[in-house]
């Protein structure tokens, strides 16, 4: 089992649905977690929704800092992924250690104008991130090196 965190800035809407996506999703091979630079303290209800949605509870979710994850008996992280829009201008948090690394830049669905327009990019950025895991399962092992884990979550980045 590899440990997967999604990182932004607010951990309120890309990195929660990381979180959510891959949990349902991934959980044969990961264990998923979010977290923010500068946490804004309130996960969106459309990310909310998108949970709801996949059957994942929400009970655990919660708009939670990365020093959470710095702690000495938090899990020790294989993966790290950034969701932030660098086309955006927004800052990408750097995780320090020496975990996998990976940027999946996406919009911010919650700029969008309009409670449909916004549960519309909620959800394609959901179904983005599904695909992408789904593509990292389909070529990894749970003997996969952390070369190999790299080499796979860059890829599917790019294509």
């Amino acid at each position: 089992m590899f440990n997967l965190l999604f990182l932004c800035t607010h951990n309120s809407a890309r990195s929660i649905l990381g979180e959510v996506v891959t949990n349902a999703v991934g959980s044969s091979a990961f264990s998923a977690y979010s977290a923010g630079s500068n946490p804004s303290g309130q996960i969106s209800p459309f990310a909310l929704e998108v949970a709801s949605d996949l059957g994942v509870s929400t009970d655990a979710l919660y708009s939670k800092s990365w020093d959470e994850f710095l702690k000495p008996n938090a899990p020790k992280m294989d993966v790290v992924i950034t969701v932030c829009d660098a086309a955006a201008n927004e800052v990408c948090p750097i995780w320090p250690g020496s975990p996998v690394t990976a940027h999946w830049g996406f919009a911010d669905p919650s700029n969008l104008e309009g409670d449909e327009q916004k549960r519309d990019g909620f959800r394609a950025v959901s179904l983005e991130i599904e695909r992408r895991i789904m593509a990292v399962l389909a070529e990894m092992t749970m003997d996969s090196s952390r070369e190999q884990l790299r080499y796979l979550f860059k890829k599917v980045a790019d294509t």
